[in-house]
């Protein structure tokens, strides 16, 4: 996550003042309850998804929203993707090259993102990671009863810190084989003072309100890197993936701060195979500039490393030269070598 542009003091009076903001005042419409979980064409050519009714949660009813492309050859292994903060499944490429491989691939639009949000829901809002397992339960029950034997779960950013809490607390009982992991956000990118300090302080506050909102940078310089219209290679719906990231709740704050706490106190009981991913270089910054297509402008790549390292007792964990923060949309020679590393863990060194 990029740096807030805020000191402390500045967060801890905006968190003393702010009032308290309730999001369902924003939305005067009925909430209505899921229904329609049968499979349908996706937005996406070449895939299909369908809605899980994921019952009721703090903000009202909920779904999650679980897309596939089924290898036509027809296979037993599966790769499950989940996405990361201000985000939603909508790499293409990524599908195409797991099924070419022979895989199933599947992906989760997880509560509140992309095709799974709904409009009395803050975007990307959760008060506990732990709230994103019945996403994954889902997807996982989906992939069994298609017939796949070999699983990989996978994730991005905030995703990636999803999937390794969901292998550290679940233990053997993970129901996967491997976890491979794209720049995981295993730690704030920020100072020993905001990381030890500041931020257990909004926690604090935040269980006094989880929905003060704290705004983010107005930076651009990441979603410049990516777009088609700018400087990148991929279009993507804006509304889902912004280019200026939303205020973040206090609520969303703790959830990510207890969520990394928690990772690091069970790493050990992860039981399977971990593969994490980082970037060669960590870019500094705000408006676009060459080097952000060079480089993680969102987190730094040698915390993942440091905390990275400390996960499970089989890992295998690599830098991508001069690749983005999320590694599967870098350039063309940096998107190639975590194809490859994914492969290479799948094949090998999940089996040491």
């Amino acid at each position: 996550m990029k740096r807030l542009p805020l000191t402390a003091i500045a967060i801890l009076a905006l968190t003393l003042s702010a009032r308290g903001w309730l999001i369902n005042e924003k939305y005067k419409g009925p909430k209505t309850t899921t229904t329609d979980t049968t499979w349908h064409s996706d937005i996406l050519p070449g895939y299909e998804a369908r809605y899980v009714n994921q019952g009721e949660a703090f903000d009202g009813p909920c779904r999650s929203t679980i897309v596939r492309r089924l290898c036509p050859q027809g296979s037993r292994r599966a790769y499950l993707y989940i996405h990361g903060f201000n985000d939603y499944f909508f790499q293409s490429e990524m599908g195409r090259r797991f099924v070419d491989s022979g895989f199933n691939f599947y992906a989760v639009d997880l509560r509140r993102y992309g095709r799974s949000k709904e409009p009395w829901q803050y975007p990307y809002n959760v008060r506990e990671l732990k709230e994103y397992f019945s996403d994954i339960d889902s997807a996982l029950s989906q992939i069994r009863r298609d017939g796949n034997t070999d699983i990989t779960l996978s994730g991005h950013s905030t995703g990636g810190l999803t999937v390794l809490l969901y292998g550290a607390l679940r233990g053997k009982d993970c129901g996967v084989d491997r976890i491979a992991t794209d720049s995981p956000f295993l730690e704030w990118n920020y100072s020993a003072f905001m990381r030890k300090v500041a931020i257990p302080v909004v926690g604090f506050f935040g269980r006094l309100n989880r929905n003060w909102k704290i705004p983010q940078g107005h930076c651009d310089g990441y979603a410049y890197s990516l777009l088609k219209e700018y400087h990148g290679e991929w279009e993507y719906n804006t509304d889902w993936k912004m280019i200026y990231s939303p205020p973040v709740t206090t609520g969303w704050i703790k959830a990510i701060d207890r969520g990394q706490g928690q990772l690091m106190k069970h790493r050990r009981d992860i039981a399977v195979p971990v593969l994490v991913m980082h970037s060669s270089r960590k870019i500094d910054g705000c408006g676009w500039e060459p080097d952000f297509q060079t480089g993680d402008a969102v987190l730094d790549p040698a915390m993942i490393e440091e905390r990275g390292r400390k996960l499970g007792s089989r890992r295998m964990v690599c830098a991508i030269d001069s690749g983005l923060h999320d590694l599967i949309l870098s350039s063309q020679k940096a998107r190639e070598a975590a194809y490859d590393s994914i492969f290479y863990f799948i094949r090998v060194k999940s089996q040491e």
